[in-house]
C-alpha cells in the first residue's frame, strides 16, 4: 500500500492549443487534439498499472480558455478493441461536464467513438468563468471509463474571475478520486452489485495522499470529485476555514466561510485556504471526514497535506489577494441582452412549469420516476421527462426517498439555483451558494431547483439528466429532457464520429511548462 502524504503533489499539464484565430464571423476560435489510449503510471510502490487516459496520462491534460472563444476538441480512440475491465469494446463518448453545448457535442451516451474512430468536438464557452471537466460517457461503461482513468479539468475563464480570484501557481486543480488495485497492480474493480465502488486509495491528480508544498499566501482550490462513487466531507487537520468563491457554474455572490462541506461525484467548489499564517516547517493536513452510505477503509479519512515553506516571488503570471473577499461579481448572464439570466436571480414565480423527479432503486435497477434510459432507447431516443422551451425558467424537485442510498443528480445544459431542501431547516447548504448543475440529494432528502434553459446560440434539442454515482447511470438510473423542438440538432447523427486518417501525432500535443514539482 502507498504511505499516505510519501509523495508529491502533482498538477496535471496544460495542454496548448496546435491552432488559434478568428472564425469568418472574426470570433476567435483554439483548436486542440487528445488521442484517447493506453498508459503506464505507478499508483502503488513497485507496480505498474495500465491506465486508459487522455493521452495516456491521469488525469487528462487541463484545458484552460477565455470566455467567447470558441474551441474544438478533436478526440481520437486509439484504446485497444476490449475494454480494461471487461470484455466490452472499448467505446467511448466524451461529455464535456458544465457546458451548454450543442447536443450532438454533449456526449450523449450512445453517441458512441469505436476505436479507431475520431470525433471534433465543438464547444461555444459563452457561459460565465468556471471548473469544468471531460469525462467518457459511454452507455452502461461510463463508470469503467472515467475509472480507467477518461477524466481531466477543463477551466473557462472570464475578466471577472481573474481579477477576483487567485491566478497562476495559486490557482490549484485537485482531483479527488479512489480506487481498489489489484497484487499486480491492474485496476480492481467491484461494483458491490451495481451498488458502488469504493476504493481504498484516495489519490489527487492520480497521486495517493500526496505531499504539497504551500507559500504563506492565499491559496484557489478547485476541488472536483472524480470518483465514480464515494462522496467525501473535506475538512482541515485544525479545524481552519475554507472560503467557498464558486461552485460548478462559476463563482457565488457571496463568499461562505465554512469548516467542512459535503461533495459527490461530479461536484465542483472552488475555495481559498490562507496559509499566512502559518510558518515555514509547519503542516496541516487535508482529511475526509465521510457521509452516510460510504465504505470506509483505514486511511480513506486522509486525502493530502499542506506543507508551508519560506515565501519566494510568484512564478510569472501569477497572482494571489492580499485578504479574504466577502462579495465576488460574476458580471451576470453573457447573454442578458438576449434573454439570458443569471441563475442566482430567479425566483420561483418565474417558473411555467413544476416538475418532481423521484429516484428509485426497482427490480435491481435504478431508475428516475420508475424509467430508465433502457425505456428512452426503446422509444427511438424520443421519450422525454419534459420539453421546456428556450429560454424559459422551470422549477424542479428531485426526490429520493431512500433512506440507503445518497444520488448525486446531474442535469445536463443548465445553471441551477437551488431554492430549498427539506433539511438544513428548509435553506441551501452553506456551500450551495451559487449556481449548480450537480444536485447532491442525501438520504430521505429533496431539494427543489430553478434552472432556465438557455441554449445559447442555438435552438436546443435532447438532453440527458442521470446519477452521478457512475454505476447507478450505468444501470440505468437516466433519462432526457428536450428544449425546444426533440428532433433538432440529432445527437447521434448529427455529427457522426469517422474513421481516423491522420497518424498518431499528426497534431501535435504540446503542454505548457509545468510548476515546480510538488507545488
Amino acid at each position: 500500500m502507498p504511505l499516505p502524504y510519501a509523495r508529491a503533489f502533482a498538477r496535471p499539464p496544460e495542454l496548448v492549443p496546435y491552432s488559434t484565430g478568428r472564425d469568418a464571423d472574426g470570433q476567435p476560435f483554439a483548436k486542440y487534439s487528445l488521442t484517447q489510449k493506453l498508459g503506464k503510471a505507478n499508483f502503488v510502490p513497485g507496480l505498474s498499472t495500465t491506465l486508459a487516459g487522455y493521452n495516456g496520462i491521469f488525469p487528462g491534460p487541463t484545458i484552460r480558455v477565455p470566455q467567447g472563444t470558441r474551441s474544438e476538441v478533436r478526440i481520437s480512440n486509439r484504446l485497444p478493441a476490449k475494454s480494461l475491465l471487461d470484455a466490452a469494446p472499448f467505446n467511448t463518448v466524451t461529455h464535456l461536464h458544465g457546458s451548454a453545448s450543442l447536443p450532438q457535442y454533449d456526449g450523449y451516451a450512445n453517441d458512441r467513438t469505436a476505436p479507431g474512430n475520431v470525433k471534433n468536438y465543438h464547444y461555444p464557452n459563452w457561459q460565465t468563468g468556471r471548473t469544468l471537466w471531460y469525462h467518457d460517457h459511454n452507455h452502461l461503461f461510463t463508470a469503467q471509463g472515467v475509472y480507467s482513468g477518461l477524466a481531466a479539468f477543463y477551466a473557462l475563464t472570464d475578466r471577472y474571475e481573474q481579477a477576483q480570484l487567485p491566478q497562476g501557481e495559486f490557482d490549484v486543480p485537485v482531483m479527488v478520486s479512489d480506487a481498489m488495485f489489484n497484487a499486480d497492480g491492474s485496476l480492481g474493480y467491484n461494483d458491490n452489485g451495481h451498488a458502488g465502488l469504493w476504493g481504498d486509495i484516495i489519490m489527487v491528480n492520480g497521486v495517493p495522499w500526496p505531499t504539497m508544498k504551500v507559500k504563506p499566501r492565499i491559496y484557489r482550490f478547485r476541488f472536483l470529485v472524480g470518483s465514480i462513487t464515494r462522496s467525501y466531507r473535506f475538512a482541515l487537520s485544525n479545524g481552519a476555514p475554507f472560503y467557498v468563491v464558486a461552485t460548478d457554474c462559476g463563482m457565488v455572490p457571496k463568499v461562505q466561510a465554512v469548516s467542512s462541506w459535503r461533495q459527490g461525484t461530479a461536484e465542483r467548489y472552488e475555495v481559498l485556504i490562507d496559509f499566512r499564517k502559518y510558518k515555514p516547517g509547519q503542516s496541516v493536513e487535508l482529511r475526509n471526514l465521510s457521509n452516510k452510505n460510504n465504505v470506509n477503509f483505514a486511511n480513506t479519512g486522509k486525502v493530502m497535506k499542506f506543507q508551508v515553506v519560506a515565501d519566494s516571488p510568484a512564478q510569472p503570471g501569477s497572482r494571489t489577494l492580499s485578504s479574504i473577499p466577502t462579495m465576488l461579481d460574476n458580471g451576470g448572464s453573457p447573454r442578458k441582452a438576449k434573454g439570458g439570466l443569471d441563475p442566482m436571480s430567479l425566483t420561483p414565480d418565474m417558473a411555467v412549469a413544476k416538475r418532481v423527479m423521484r429516484v428509485q432503486r426497482q427490480g435491481g435497477e435504478w431508475t428516475i420516476n420508475g424509467e430508465t434510459w433502457d425505456d428512452v432507447e426503446k422509444s427511438g431516443f424520443m421519450r422525454t421527462f419534459g420539453n421546456p422551451q428556450r429560454d424559459q425558467v422551470e422549477q424542479w424537485t428531485i426526490v429520493n426517498e431512500s433512506g440507503g442510498w445518497f444520488h448525486p443528480l446531474h442535469i445536463h445544459l443548465i445553471d441551477g439555483k437551488i431554492i430549498a431542501r427539506n433539511t438544513n431547516g428548509g435553506k441551501p447548504f452553506a456551500w450551495e451558494a451559487g449556481a449548480k448543475d450537480v444536485f447532491y440529494t442525501g438520504e430521505n432528502e429533496s431539494v427543489t431547483v430553478l434552472m432556465q434553459f438557455d441554449t445559447g446560440e442555438h435552438e436546443g434539442g435532447r438532453y440527458m439528466v442521470h446519477c452521478h454515482n457512475l454505476v447507478h447511470e450505468d444501470h440505468d438510473m437516466m433519462i432526457q429532457f428536450a428544449v425546444g423542438d426533440p428532433r433538432n440538432n440529432d445527437p447521434i447523427t448529427a455529427d457522426k464520429p469517422v474513421l481516423e486518417t491522420r497518424p498518431e501525432g499528426y497534431f501535435a500535443s504540446k503542454y505548457k511548462l509545468a510548476y515546480p514539482a510538488g507545488t
